[in-house]
């Protein structure tokens, strides 16, 4: 499901323990600027004095207890240990200026490494910090993305590097924090750095179910032997984890499972062809997955371009190819889209998400040039009828394999934007959002489950082809791509227009096959292909 998140409001707080400082007193009703201090935009306190062997402590039943929170309770991703019966230490007699809310963040003054620093939920209540801890309280509305990025910046070393003192005992100034300059929000690096932050919790559950598994062996009282089939059956999804975590460590396998459709077909077929040994099929598999590569990327470019109003004299040369009496476009035309979406003036002024800034990857001069480059001379000697001798086979295969490589590893970034099959739409007019089923297109195979998601408009078409942004943004890309099945093949596939001998067809990305174009003419024009 599509998800939205909605900013998150702090606690204003004009006043601290009944005296007004103007060292960290700033505009109360703005949130922070690009140039804003932390003494500016928090309210920053020391936690509570106190000592564990201190006496007072009551239950966590009591009226007004609150749970102490240490350095300790603070881990290093930035989260806030879990309530533990055992060991918490609760009081009642915490004056309530020391009371944490919601929002708050939580820095360590102590620093050994990185500092820590977390930010206090609602689950986390009631509570209070203590002892070697500052306190930053939001003295305006500060929204969780750009909390987010202001932990990610308070945890680094440039923060670090504050710490002053003797004999491992580094402090954070409270003078040093106040005249730190913040990080301006920026929802695009925040959403970068959440989505690792889940995926690193997420791991360390896995971590402590291992782990818990492990310990529980000799709790029940079972001999060996039941131990041992209780293990391998309780920890299966455990080990199954494992080793699928660990496939990513090889590009084939993220290639296989995360690729668009149409490039991850082509680049399987070479992966079989290669270790079967066939040469002579494996090299032009090679060939061929290079050019589904760059025409893929390159027709999603021009797609998203036109999408942006962004004029690509590279589409010129498309128009032309489409438009004469010779053959469609190749290898020449989809280099000259990307080498001109690579360009810093045509992608300025676009969201940092927008895909367009990587796709300019596959653009740059350099390595990746030459490879496409020496990929493109092949090609065009195969077109021409200049056949490889038998004895040149091996080495002109590893050396294209290799250029292929350095491609696929330059356009990764395809795996984090997907390519969907929109199925059907269906527009509430009073909750403004649209309930789509579409099909996600990622990976080998096009027979995949259908999903849904809720998308907050009503322009999205049944039955065409998007690429979904880093942001969630859907982006139309018919009709530089669209999808049916086969007429040779009966197979569904994804179609490009192209010319064969004077007659305009469209052209399948997976296999090559092509027959008259089926879809509207018009269209291409108005799109400028024609």
């Amino acid at each position: 499901m599509l998800a939205i998140t909605d900013p998150f409001r702090g606690d204003s707080l004009s006043s601290r323990d009944g005296r007004h400082d103007e060292s960290s007193s700033g505009d109360r009703k703005n949130p922070p600027s690009d140039d804003t201090l932390v003494g500016h935009a928090f309210d920053v306190t020391r936690g509570f004095a106190t000592s564990a062997s201190m006496p007072g402590a009551c239950t966590a039943q009591e009226p007004g207890a609150v749970r102490l929170l240490w350095i300790r309770h603070v881990g290093r991703d930035g989260s806030i240990a879990e309530p533990d019966t055992e060991t918490d230490i609760w009081r009642n007699d915490v004056p309530e200026r020391f009371h944490l809310r919601a929002g708050d963040l939580l820095l360590s003054e102590v620093v050994t490494g990185r500092p820590k620093a977390a930010r206090v939920e609602e689950s986390d209540l009631p509570a209070a910090a203590v002892g070697s801890i500052h306190v930053l309280r939001p003295t305006g509305p500060l929204s969780s993305e750009h909390a987010r990025l202001i932990l990610a910046f308070l945890r680094s070393d440039a923060v670090g590097s504050l710490a002053r003192g003797n004999f491992g005992r580094n402090r954070i100034g409270r003078r040093d924090l106040l005249a730190l300059k913040l990080p301006k929000a920026d929802d695009a690096l925040s959403t970068a750095l959440g989505e690792l932050e889940s995926a690193a919790r997420r791991m360390s559950r896995w971590s402590a179910e291992a782990t818990s598994l492990a310990g529980s062996v000799f709790e029940t009282g079972q001999s060996l032997d039941e131990a041992r089939r209780s293990i391998i059956a309780a920890g299966q999804l455990t080990r199954l984890r494992a080793e699928a975590a660990g496939e990513l460590d090889d590009p084939g396998y993220l290639v296989r499972t995360r690729f668009p459709y149409p490039v991850a077909l082509r680049l399987r077929e070479v992966e079989a062809r290669r270790s079967a040994g066939d040469l002579a099929p494996a090299y032009d598999a090679v060939l061929e997955a290079a050019e589904a590569l760059l025409a893929y990327t390159a027709l999603v470019a021009g797609a998203l371009a036109r999408g942006a109003s962004i004029e690509l004299a590279s589409l010129e040369a498309l128009q032309r190819k489409l438009a004469g009496t010779a053959g469609g476009p190749g290898l020449g035309e989809w280099t000259a889209v990307l080498q001109e979406i690579g360009g810093v003036k045509k992608r300025r002024g676009l969201n940092p998400d927008h895909p367009l800034h990587e796709l300019a990857n596959l653009a740059p001069e350099g390595e990746a040039q030459q490879a496409r480059s020496r990929l493109a001379e092949r090609r065009n000697a195969r077109a021409h009828g200049r056949a490889l001798d038998a004895v040149d086979l091996p080495e002109a295969l590893e050396n294209a394999s290799r250029d292929l490589s350095l491609l696929v590893t330059r356009a990764r970034f395809l795996a984090d934007l997907p390519l969907i099959h929109v199925t059907s739409v269906t527009w509430d007019a009073f909750r403004r959002e649209a309930s789509i089923s579409y099909r996600r297109l990622m990976g080998d195979h096009p027979v995949v489950p259908t999903s849904t998601m809720r998308y907050p408009s009503n322009t999205v078409e049944t039955g065409s082809l998007y690429l979904v942004g880093r942001d969630h943004r859907l982006h139309l890309l018919r009709p530089f791509l669209t999808c049916e099945v086969c007429e040779t093949c009966r197979t569904w596939s994804t179609f490009h227009a192209d010319k064969v001998k004077g007659d305009l067809v469209q052209k399948s990305l997976e296999h090559g096959h092509h027959y008259p174009y089926r879809a509207d003419i018009e269209v291409l024009r108005q799109a400028d292909l024609m």
